[in-house]
């Protein structure tokens, strides 16, 4: 079955809506995680430190047990602290000032020439790199070119479509850049905006290896608790194949 790696984001917007705390930390969110059968944690350290900040990224990297995805923008900041704290794995992904969640995939076309220095930074210090893009098959092939270990394929063109028509059609490329990205032996993930509800599409889509869930579970966890969230988003991702 594939795996799902956890974005524990949220829960440290939920610590920012009251200023001077320190819970919930989103730490504890990772242990809950982990325990519930989670094959790894994802967190994005923003430029403006909207949310998680440097002092949970450390602090994960000390306690993740499975393995610990930093998603961040590709730049010599960044790449200064990937460096140091040396995640398990770096996914590159647009930043927007302006944006309240990534609103797609990093654009190949323009960015290839200094994104491949950045992946090639990171991989010669032993950091497999993804890299976040929309289901094209020309991002793919770019992303192969510039040496990428993986790619992340977002799904919030998906997610967002609001016809049959418009939700098959997305699918169909989803489906057919986890091929192509199959065949030129990189890792395929997928994610952005999946829900309880909507990752039930991807049945049968073998090829992705990993789906990374963040705010569907989060917010699942208020009610129920982390590891029930956890484990129900998992048992719906073990009936896809």
């Amino acid at each position: 079955m594939a795996g799902l790696a956890v974005n524990v984001d949220h829960v440290a917007t939920l610590r920012k809506a009251r200023e001077n705390v320190s819970y919930p930390a989103p730490v504890y969110a990772a242990v809950l995680a982990e325990l519930a059968g989670a094959d790894g944690i994802v967190i994005h350290l923003r430029e403006d430190r909207r949310h998680i900040q440097d002092n949970d990224l450390k602090i994960l990297r000390n306690i993740v047990q499975t393995k610990l995805i930093l998603e961040m923008a590709a730049t010599s900041e960044m790449i200064e602290i990937a460096l140091s704290v040396k995640p398990d794995v770096v996914t590159f992904v647009p930043e927007k000032r302006s944006e309240l969640t990534t609103e797609g995939g990093l654009n190949l076309l323009i960015h290839a020439n200094a994104i491949s220095e950045c992946v090639a930074t990171l991989q010669n210090a032993g950091i497999p790199v993804s890299i976040f893009i929309d289901p094209e098959p020309e991002q793919v092939k770019l992303a192969h070119k510039i040496h990428a270990s993986m790619v992340e394929l977002h799904t919030g063109s998906f997610v967002e479509a609001k016809t049959k028509t418009k939700k098959e059609k997305v699918l169909s490329d989803i489906r057919n850049c986890a091929i192509l990205a199959n065949k030129l032996k990189m890792k395929v993930n997928a994610g952005h905006g999946l829900c309880y509800q909507s990752i039930k599409a991807f049945k049968g889509i073998n090829e992705i290896s990993e789906f990374s869930i963040g705010h569907s579970i989060i917010a699942r966890a208020v009610m129920v608790g982390m590891e029930r969230a956890v484990k129900d988003m998992i048992a719906l991702i073990k009936d896809l194949r």
